[in-house]
């Protein structure tokens, strides 16, 4: 097979990783026998401080064309973070229907969890996360800016259809799971309307499901059990909002927000899907060739998979974990590998 592949480098350390999960791919592909062509994009905050957009116009029907998008890092200090995401990515998940947001937890081998007595057995679960509405809706604004009377409104907008889509899915994962078990993750006794809603149709499609155990908290207590029970979960779902919040505190909790991979599906494949570690383009390292490419390859390994390419991702996965196993770590797992020599190791044991 033969895929096109988007590359997004970004800013920041983007683009140094970005590179490394290339390295790695070209040695999966030649090993085998699939084909990976690239056309990298210089859409970015950099882009942005040159032309005044994160993108061209014309720049999301650029990318219709591709089987898979791979972004690095967006974000710089210069640029604020809503003309970022508004500008780039959220116009990419929403042209593109890529309507499931999908980020693993797991404690790879030879990293120690800031948790203390917890094992891998304890942490291994995956959030999935509503991506197309929310609370992150366009609809609201100001009234009366600068004055005593200024007012900011912002709307939350659940449908049926966003909902559903994203509990289906969901459960369809906690099936295929060994645990067959799925969290939902909700604050209806606090948001009057668009939670409780969450909650009826998160019963409702349970009814289709009923191998799969359900539970469900409030996203304040939640947030505490990810702390004190990982163990407990194994499939978490929640709204767009909640989701993100939970799917950093996972990776933290697992030892580094530099390991956290996602994938940004369109499950039918009607677009392209999108795959980006979430660490960010953390300047403050920038450079340094010292970014763990954790993230990165992993989320190279959740493409792979989503392509069909499930042998060589199998083998991607058993590499990093070969490798963190080895005690090969960066300075935020408390080693001293760089980006290359991780990167290094891990075409090594491919």
């Amino acid at each position: 097979m033969a895929y096109k592949i988007a590359l997004i480098p970004g800013d920041g350390i983007g683009k140094e990783v970005i590179p490394a999960a290339g390295r790695v791919l070209d040695c999966l592909s030649k090993r085998d026998g699939f084909e990976m062509t690239y056309t990298e994009f210089p859409y970015s905050c950099e882009y942005y401080l040159k032309t005044g957009v994160m993108m061209p116009e014309d720049g999301i029907d650029k990318l219709r064309n591709f089987d898979a998008i791979f972004l690095g890092a967006v974000g710089d200090p210069q640029v604020s973070d809503h003309v970022s995401l508004w500008g780039l990515l959220l116009p990419i998940r929403r042209r593109m229907q890529q309507y499931v947001n999908v980020r693993p937890v797991r404690l790879l081998p030879g990293i120690a969890s800031p948790l203390a007595n917890r094992t891998a057995e304890d942490i291994d679960f995956i959030v999935v996360r509503e991506n197309n509405e929310g609370e992150y809706s366009e609809i609201g604004g100001r009234l009366y800016s600068g004055t005593d009377a200024e007012m900011v409104v912002q709307e939350t907008v659940f449908t049926r259809k966003g909902v559903d889509r994203t509990l289906r899915y969901a459960f369809e994962l906690a099936r295929s799971r060994p645990q067959k078990h799925l969290t939902s993750a909700t604050k209806s006794n606090g948001i009057i309307h668009t939670m409780p809603y969450w909650d009826e149709r998160f019963r409702a499609i349970a009814k289709e499901y009923p191998e799969v155990a359900i539970d469900q908290f409030h996203i304040d207590i939640l947030t505490a059990h990810f702390v004190q029970h990982p163990d407990w979960f194994d499939v978490v779902v929640g709204s767009n909002l909640f989701g993100d919040i939970l799917s950093d505190l996972g990776p933290a909790i697992a030892g580094s927000i530099g390991i956290a991979a996602s994938a940004n599906l369109n499950p039918p494949k009607e677009f392209p899907s999108m795959f980006e570690p979430v660490h960010g383009s953390a300047p403050d390292i920038a450079g340094q060739g010292i970014a763990n490419p954790i993230g990165t390859l992993w989320s190279a390994q959740m493409m792979l998979e989503f392509l069909g390419e499930e042998p060589a991702a199998r083998a991607l996965m058993r590499a990093i974990e070969t490798v963190t196993a080895s005690k090969i770590l960066t300075r935020d797992l408390g080693g001293n590998a760089t980006t290359k020599s991780f990167t290094d190791a891990v075409i090594e044991n491919l």
